[in-house]
């Protein structure tokens, strides 16, 4: 049986009214706008969408984005009218309206039966052997975890803000001189280092204090990272989810919930005392009956 490959198409929403929301399709054709039967749809009151404002066809393994808006489309801040995107392209809906991020997925999809080969083209049978030997298994050590200059992407979305990597390893943290700077007071100069060891991307701690988690577990010397496993830099955030092929895009903390109103005093004309509960007033009056006998 082959397997045949499936292409996902994955919009990352960054800025508007689905913000922090993560979209998928495998059709050959996404729409965008306000209208009902628009795949990526948009409030009806937003007014600086179009109902029908754009279109992503897929023509076999390439995307092409059309525009068909009275505000315009733009990638990466150029307004087109048609374009054909890649990995990474943010595009924006009018000038300050919504925005979101373009990802590219190979999945597997279904088992289809595998043709048969000629006749000179297949193996003979094995003959049964009198007795069978088990396999000898050989110790292997294990790989050594040791970050290196690998060309691989990497796409790292914080806030409105997403970074696109051809090389790793990138290093993470408050320092000017590293490849994605985060100002936040919880981060350390150099926090966090991204590599690619053995196929797969790895998460580095660089705190040597055990901030950087993954599924809840401390990365400490590194630690692989798999489609759908969420970094944590420190114990407040900020919060990533891994999307596979090197995409880490933050996770938006949850609303607190508000306090209760705080009730107003009732203001007092002067002269005037301000009325007490009704307890209060049966004690009064049962104080004056007693101080009259």
């Amino acid at each position: 049986m082959i397997q045949q490959p499936i292409i996902v198409a994955q919009l990352v929403h960054i800025q508007g009214p689905l913000k922090g929301e993560i979209q998928e399709f495998a059709q050959s054709e996404i729409t965008v706008g306000r209208h009902p039967s628009s795949a990526v749809r948009f409030p009806a009151d937003l007014v600086l969408v179009s109902r029908t404002h754009a279109r992503i066809a897929r023509d076999g393994n390439t995307f092409k984005l059309i525009d068909s808006s009275t505000n315009g489309t733009f990638v990466n801040g150029k307004r087109i009218k048609e374009a054909l995107l890649k990995t990474g392209d943010v595009i924006g809906l009018g000038k300050g309206g919504p925005k979101f991020s373009f990802l590219t997925e190979m999945r597997e999809g279904e088992a289809v039966p595998e043709p048969p080969r000629p006749p000179e083209m297949q193996k003979p049978p094995v003959p049964h052997a009198a007795e069978e030997v088990p396999p000898v298994r050989r110790q292997v050590p294990p790989p050594q975890i040791v970050s290196e200059n690998r060309e691989v992407p990497l796409v790292v979305q914080y806030g409105p803000t997403l970074r696109s990597f051809k090389m790793v390893p990138v290093i993470i943290g408050r320092d000017p001189k590293c490849d994605v700077v985060l100002e936040l007071s919880a981060l350390r100069d150099r926090h966090a280092e991204i590599f690619f060891v053995e196929e797969q991307y790895w998460v580095k701690d660089l705190t040597g204090s055990g901030m950087v988690q993954i599924n809840g577990t401390p990365a400490q010397s590194g630690s692989p990272v798999k489609v759908n496993d969420e970094l944590v830099l420190a114990p407040g955030g900020p919060a990533f989810r891994f999307l596979g092929q090197g995409r880490f895009v933050e996770l938006e903390k949850p609303v607190a919930d508000e306090p209760p109103p705080i009730r107003e005093q009732e203001e007092v004309e002067p002269g005037k005392k301000k009325d007490q509960p009704h307890a209060d007033k049966g004690r009064k009056s049962l104080f004056k009956r007693y101080f009259k006998h």
